[in-house]
């Protein structure tokens, strides 16, 4: 019996794997019909994001060997591509999409905090996805997570004036490094470390790499129901906005493809620059939009519709980056280089 339960198991492994895209699609929609018919759930699905998220994230370090994250920090070529493009380059594109939207404060708020700001949590899992150097990435978050604290004032400052400098509290930057990073990867690490002595760790890495379809399936689900009812209530405001998602990432990608050949960095490592430049930090800085005063009610709402669009956008890339970035199978992703 326990036979047939692993051979069923390994069938639906391999075939969720290879269906992932789509499915992933399928969860977009299904969390959009059901946040849609049903509103009221909205504040339930919400409060389950975070520990979704941290499941998700410690599948995900389970699968990347954590001895090559320490050899990551030495790749100073990667760090500083992926540091350049998403403070330098980054803000470039941000200021000239913005003026599209400048005469609304609100969204003019909304959209400068969630596109100057860096993934460092899920963008990891779409990363490892595509075949990226996801050890690399998650070796670059400190530095990810230091720089927009210290940087997203001063952009701030310069886009949007000296008042929207009153939304920035370190706090929320803090909270999600330490529950959505570093708690998973300590777990990670432990695990890992039992896995070469028992077999109980070794199960629980299989077991784990087993639920990562599920767990990204229910990630985005459970992202997409919280929000999308708020957001339709304003769509006819944030439908502004919206290009302004689209075209930002469209750019971002190009840009990290072609910053990743100026510095010859491997096609593993030049996806990882692509996600990071194009994912923002959506969940990290709701919390600051949400504290803004109320002539600012839509900025949040601008940080949602951000957060929708670019989960339609990453699964989409998660496809398309092989095929941009080419170079050698999802095995090899974690090399460094030379």
């Amino acid at each position: 019996m326990t036979w047939r339960m692993g051979v069923v198991m390994k069938t639906a492994v391999q075939w969720w794997d290879r269906f992932q895209v789509l499915l992933y699609l399928v969860a977009i929609a299904v969390g959009a019909v059901i946040g849609s018919a049903f509103p009221n759930i909205a504040p339930g699905l919400e409060a389950s994001i975070e520990p979704v998220l941290v499941l998700l994230l410690f599948a995900t370090f389970l699968g990347v060997p954590l001895i090559e994250v320490g050899r990551a920090v030495r790749d100073v070529r990667f760090l500083g591509t992926v540091l350049i493009v998403n403070f330098i380059g980054v803000p470039l594109v941000v200021w000239g999409l913005s003026r599209f939207v400048a005469d609304d404060r609100g969204l003019l708020v909304g959209v400068l905090l969630v596109l100057l700001t860096p993934c460092i949590d899920y963008v990891i899992v779409f990363t490892g996805l595509a075949g990226g150097a996801s050890g690399k990435l998650l070796a670059a978050t400190p530095l990810l997570m230091l720089a927009q604290i210290l940087l997203l004032p001063v952009y701030l400052f310069l886009f949007a004036g000296e008042d929207a400098l009153s939304v920035i509290d370190i706090a929320p930057f803090a909270e999600a490094f330490l529950t959505l990073i570093v708690v998973p990867l300590i777990a990670a690490a432990v695990v890992q470390a039992l896995a070469r002595r028992h077999t109980f760790g070794h199960a629980v890495e299989e077991v784990m790499d087993a639920a990562m379809v599920p767990l990204m399936m229910a990630t985005l689900a459970v992202v997409v129901g919280s929000q999308i009812a708020a957001v339709g209530s304003q769509v006819g405001t944030l439908v502004r906005v919206l290009p302004v998602y689209v075209v930002f990432a469209a750019i971002m990608v190009a840009v990290g493809r072609f910053a990743g050949v100026l510095a010859h960095l491997d096609a593993a490592s030049t996806r990882a620059v692509m996600f990071s430049v194009a994912t923002r930090n959506s969940l990290v800085v709701l919390p600051l939009a949400l504290a803004l005063p109320n002539s600012l009610s839509i900025a949040p709402l601008a940080v949602v519709a951000q957060t929708l669009v670019e989960l339609i956008v990453m699964v989409i890339l998660v496809r398309l980056a092989p095929l941009i970035a080419r170079g050698p199978s999802p095995a090899n992703t974690d090399s460094i280089e030379s």
